[in-house]
């Protein structure tokens, strides 16, 4: 499956944003699909997934409250609202596709190109 993210940008702290990932490919919409970020000088962190019938949704402590992760399978798209965002949110975030729903990157066997998160303070 071919991830395609979008939707980063600048805004200040507590804004909003939302992240859009597409996929295409064979049986797109039945992956598991999850957000993970890369702040710079920092290893990539899990953020949120979702099953791919939007059964279970698992997020990050640190974003818990304030991100929601959802899923258009008609669209195959995949969306993560950032709301209340912190300048510590600072970072490249990528949508990637497992088969099992997981927190552990190393399950993602897909993955797309970031997309650029700046939080101002």
């Amino acid at each position: 499956v071919q991830l395609q993210a979008s939707g980063g940008g600048s805004v200040q702290a507590g804004g909003s944003l939302r992240l859009s990932c597409v996929a295409s490919g064979h049986m797109a919409n039945r992956y598991v699909m999850g957000w993970f970020r890369q702040a710079p000088g920092k290893e990539r962190e899990f953020v949120a997934t979702v099953t791919f019938n939007s059964a279970a949704t698992y997020y990050a402590d640190f974003v818990r409250g304030r991100f929601i992760i959802s899923r258009d399978n008609a669209g195959n798209t995949v969306y993560l609202q950032m709301n209340a965002l912190k300048p510590e949110d600072t970072a490249l975030y990528y949508c990637a596709a497992t088969n099992v729903p997981t927190t552990d990157q190393r399950k993602y066997t897909s993955w797309g190109r970031g997309t650029l998160v700046t939080v101002s303070s």
